[in-house]
């Protein structure tokens, strides 16, 4: 790898935070195996209902962690209920969200994350920073036409792009390309799996509730196969692979997205690992 490259991917690893699961279990992990210096994203499923995802967030923002919730819009009501939730999340210190639209059928009003977004914007832009997401590939359940327009209306009212999951370094250097070709210049954060481990990922459809796991892993085609081929996919590789697009000012990528799969452990020995490498 090309030293500028090792540097580029040395100041991703830097600025990475893990994403996790508000299982009953997580808090006592991350205490345990996550410094406090980095952050957390807790996402929203509709199996455990947002008051796990944004309880979670209050522990863990009261622990010293700096914290993400996710804010999935289907899940929320409407008004009423999003500055109640911002009530509660500011009231914890928390000043970064994550919005995205989510997989449920709508409970109430949003029925995407524009709508929530601009109700944020409505009532004050209370956080600093929030993420929307980003879709390198097709999205399974929505046309590419209106991914594309998404991420443009977005962008006036979000502070930073969450890649979802892509596993060809191709795909990520074509698609950085377009969007910023587009005019849409809020800096990114690449997905990345952390150090998954197949039997945990496969388990975790019964844990958590079948719907999130499965889905997750049908959107992915190939995923399992390229996980357990010898010289297959790592999300390691993978940014290797990717840090001559990564490292170009013009694609503005802060950091990195690591889906943790609640490996939190794991995932902060190999990140450890990996900055220790690079600096030898």
């Amino acid at each position: 790898m090309r030293a500028q490259d090792r540097a580029t991917v040395r100041r991703l690893l830097g600025n990475a935070r893990y994403e996790i699961l508000p299982t009953a279990t997580i808090e006592a992990k991350v205490l345990e195996a996550v410094p406090t210096e980095v952050p957390l994203t807790v996402t929203a499923s509709p199996s455990m209902g947002l008051e796990r995802t944004v309880g979670t967030a209050e522990r863990l923002a009261a622990a010293g962690y700096t914290v993400v919730p996710h804010l999935a819009a289907r899940m929320v009501s409407g008004r009423a209920e999003l500055v109640e939730l911002v009530d509660r999340l500011t009231a914890a210190g928390i000043t970064n969200v994550f919005v995205p639209g989510g997989d449920a059928d709508p409970v109430g009003d949003y029925h995407d994350a524009v709508s929530l977004l601009e109700d944020l914007t409505a009532i004050g832009s209370p956080f600093a920073h929030v993420g929307v997401t980003g879709y390198p590939e097709s999205h399974p359940k929505i046309h590419d036409d209106l991914t594309v327009q998404s991420m443009w209306d977005k962008r006036k009212h979000a502070t930073y792009i969450v890649s979802n999951l892509t596993f060809d370094p191709a795909v990520i250097k074509d698609w950085l390309q377009r969007v910023r070709r587009r005019g849409v210049e809020l800096p990114l954060l690449l997905g990345v799996p952390g150090p998954v481990d197949r039997a945990k990922l496969l388990g975790m459809a019964t844990k958590i509730g079948v719907g999130d796991s499965t889905r997750f892993l049908a959107k992915q085609k190939g995923l399992m196969t390229r996980l357990v081929a010898p010289g297959g996919f790592t999300g390691e590789s993978f940014v290797e692979k990717c840090a001559p697009t990564l490292g170009d000012p013009l694609m503005r990528v802060s950091g990195l997205h690591l889906y943790t799969f609640n490996q939190v452990a794991e995932t902060e020995r190999w990140r450890q690992d990996w900055l220790a490498r690079l600096d030898g």
